[in-house]
C-alpha cells in the first residue's frame, strides 16, 4: 500500500499535529474564516430568494431550493445554476431522496466571490 490510496498524507498528519499543539491561533484564525463566509452565504442567498440555516460547524451549506426552481429537482436546478450563474452546487439528491428539494454549498471560496 502506498499513500496514493491508504492512510492520510504525511503533511497533513504534520500539520493537524502542529494545530493540536499550538496556542490555537491558527484554528482560530481559520474558524474566523469559516464564520464570514458562512455568513456571507447565507445573507446572500437570502437576498436571492434561498432559505439557507447557518451551519454551526461544518464547511457546508444546506439550502432550499427556492420554490419556483423546486418542481426541476436539485440534480438539473444544479445544472442550471452553473449555466446560468457560474454557481457550482452539490445536488441534494446525491445524499439521498430526501435531499431533493435541497443543494449542499461548499463554504471555499472567498468572501468576495460568495456575494
Amino acid at each position: 500500500k502506498s499513500y496514493l490510496d491508504y492512510g492520510a498524507f504525511t503533511p497533513i498528519q504534520v500539520a493537524a499535529t502542529h494545530a493540536l499543539n499550538g496556542d490555537g491561533t491558527d484554528i482560530a484564525e481559520v474558524r474566523n474564516i469559516y464564520k464570514r463566509r458562512r455568513d456571507v452565504l447565507v445573507e446572500s442567498f437570502g437576498k436571492a430568494g434561498f432559505e439557507v440555516p447557518p451551519p454551526a460547524a461544518t464547511m457546508f451549506a444546506w439550502a432550499k431550493i427556492p420554490e419556483k426552481f423546486r418542481h426541476l429537482g436539485s440534480l438539473e436546478f444544479s445544472k442550471l445554476l452553473v449555466e446560468k450563474a457560474d454557481i457550482a452546487v452539490a445536488p441534494g439528491i446525491g445524499f439521498g431522496e430526501q435531499g431533493d428539494d435541497y443543494v449542499r454549498i461548499a463554504l471555499v471560496e472567498n468572501e468576495h466571490r460568495i456575494r
